[in-house]
C-alpha cells in the first residue's frame, strides 16, 4: 500500500469520536457528578491537582493532554472531562445500596475540597435493580427525603428515572431503576442525564444577563425615541449635532452590550439545542400523573431560553435602528454643511470678483503713474539734449512720448497676467 503524506491532525480528528464513551454500570451503582466553571486561569491547574490524585492512590500518572482522563482507584472511578467552559468531574461506587453514602465521600477529603474552579453543578445518580424496589413503591413512600416531581420511563420502557430538579443539600438527584438496561445502555442513560442537568444550568447562565439587557435596552429604546423626536425639532446644525453625539454615546453603549453578551446568547442556544438532543436520545415514555423531562424543560427552560433570544434579537434590532437613525442624521447634517459651504463658495466668488475689479482699477491706475513718470523721464532727457534735437521741443517729444509708453505698458502687463493664468492652468502650480 503506498504511503501517502497525513495530515498532522488525523488520527487526533478521527479518535474524536471514540474519545468520550460511556461508562460501564453494572446495577447497583452510586454516580457523584460535579462541574466546575474555569475561573481566573483554573483550567491550568487541573492537570496537576489530577496527578496528585494519582500519586497519593499509588496509580500511574494520567495523559490530560486529550481533555478526557479515567481513573480506577477500586473503591470508586473517576472520569475527568474538558470542555471549552468547565470541567467535570464523575465518580463512580459499584454495588452500594440505598442509603450508602455517596460516591464523592470514597475520594480523599483533601483532594476533592481543592478541585478547581467554581462549582456550577453537583448531582447524585442513584442506579437501583427495579426487581428488588418496584419503582412505584419507591415514588410512594420517599416523600420524607425525595418528592419526585419529574418521572418517565426511558430507553423504552427498559428503566425508569425519578427526579424533582431541586438542589438539596447541595445536590441535585436522579434515581434510575433498571429493568433491562445493558451496562452500556445504563452508562449512556446515566451519562445524557447529567449532561441534561449541566446544559440546562449553562444554558441559564444567560438568563441574568438577559435581565441585564432588558434593562438597558428598555432605557435605551425610549432614549432612541427621544432624540429622534429632537431631531424632527431641530432648528439648527447646532441642534442636530448635539442630537448626533447623544446618538453617538448610545451606540456606543449598545455595541458594548452586544460584544459583551453576544457569546453567552449564542452558547446559551447551543447549551439548549444539546439538552433537546440528549432528552430525544433518552426515549421517553409517559407515567400518569408525572410530567416526563421533556415536557417539564419545555415548561421550564424553554421560556428562560426564548427570553434570551428575544433580548439577543432586540439588541441586535436596536443596534441597527441606532446606525440608521445615525446615518439619517448624519446625511441631514453633512447636507446642512454642504449648503453652508455653498453659501461660503459664493461669498468667496463675489469678493474674488470685487479683488479683481479693484485689481483692474489699480492696474489702470499703475499704467497712468507708470507713463506718467515715464514721460518725465523723457521731459528730462528732451531738456538736456534740446540742442541737438531742434527743431523739436523737449514738450512736443514728451506729448508724443506718453502713448507710446502708456501702450508697452499696457501691453507688458496685459502679458504678464497671461503668463501668470497659463502658470496657474498648469497642474501642479
Amino acid at each position: 500500500m503506498p504511503l501517502f503524506e497525513e495530515h498532522p491532525q488525523r488520527h487526533a480528528l478521527n479518535d474524536e469520536v471514540h474519545s468520550r464513551p460511556p461508562v460501564p454500570l453494572n446495577t447497583p451503582e452510586l454516580v457523584s457528578y460535579l462541574a466546575f466553571l474555569h475561573v481566573d486561569g483554573s483550567a491550568d491547574l487541573e492537570p496537576a491537582h489530577l496527578h496528585q490524585l494519582a500519586v497519593q492512590l499509588g496509580l500511574p500518572e494520567p495523559r490530560t493532554d486529550s481533555g478526557h482522563v479515567s481513573l480506577d482507584a477500586g473503591e470508586f472511578r473517576l472520569r475527568w472531562e474538558r470542555h471549552s467552559e468547565f470541567s467535570s468531574y464523575t465518580f463512580f461506587r459499584h454495588g452500594a445500596g440505598h442509603g450508602a453514602d455517596p460516591a464523592l465521600l470514597t475520594v480523599p477529603a483533601g483532594w476533592r475540597k481543592g478541585i478547581p474552579g467554581q462549582l456550577i453543578v453537583a448531582t447524585q445518580v442513584e442506579v437501583r435493580d427495579a426487581d428488588d424496589v418496584p419503582p412505584e413503591t419507591v415514588i410512594a413512600r420517599e416523600g420524607h427525603d425525595f418528592t419526585p416531581t419529574v418521572a418517565s420511563q426511558v430507553a423504552d420502557g427498559a428503566a425508569w428515572v425519578l427526579t424533582d430538579f431541586r438542589i438539596v443539600e447541595g445536590f441535585s438527584r436522579f434515581v434510575v431503576f433498571n429493568r433491562s438496561l445493558t451496562p452500556r445502555q445504563a452508562g449512556r442513560s446515566v451519562q445524557r442525564l447529567v449532561e441534561i442537568e449541566t446544559y440546562r444550568v449553562m444554558a441559564l447562565l444567560a438568563f441574568p444577563v438577559a435581565k441585564d439587557v432588558g434593562r438597558l435596552l428598555a432605557r435605551a429604546e425610549g432614549e432612541l425615541a427621544d432624540l429622534m423626536d429632537n431631531m424632527g425639532n431641530s432648528t439648527s446644525t447646532d441642534d442636530e449635532r448635539h442630537v448626533l453625539n447623544r446618538l453617538t454615546r448610545l451606540a456606543a453603549e449598545v455595541e458594548r452590550s452586544v460584544a459583551r453578551t453576544t457569546f453567552r446568547f449564542g452558547a446559551a442556544a447551543a447549551y439548549y439545542q444539546l439538552v433537546r438532543q440528549r432528552i430525544e436520545d433518552l426515549r421517553e415514555v409517559r407515567l400518569d400523573g408525572y410530567p416526563p423531562i421533556r415536557e417539564f424543560m419545555d415548561r421550564r427552560l424553554a421560556p428562560a431560553i426564548a427570553t434570551c433570544a428575544t433580548m439577543a434579537r432586540r439588541q441586535e434590532d436596536l443596534s441597527g435602528r441606532i446606525a440608521r437613525n445615525s446615518q439619517l442624521l448624519r446625511t441631514r447634517v453633512d447636507i446642512e454643511i454642504e449648503r453652508q459651504n455653498q453659501e461660503l463658495l459664493a461669498q468667496m466668488n463675489r469678493r474674488a470678483k470685487l479683488q479683481l475689479r479693484l485689481q483692474e482699477t489699480v492696474e489702470g491706475l499703475s499704467v497712468v503713474a507708470i507713463t506718467y513718470y515715464a514721460s518725465q523721464l523723457v521731459q528730462y532727457l528732451a531738456k538736456g539734449g534740446k540742442d541737438y534735437l531742434a527743431p523739436a521741443t523737449p514738450e512736443v517729444i514728451t506729448a508724443v512720448s506718453i502713448p507710446i509708453i502708456a501702450g508697452l505698458v499696457a501691453l507688458g502687463l496685459r502679458r504678464m497676467r497671461r503668463q501668470l493664468a497659463a502658470e496657474e492652468a498648469v497642474p501642479g502650480h
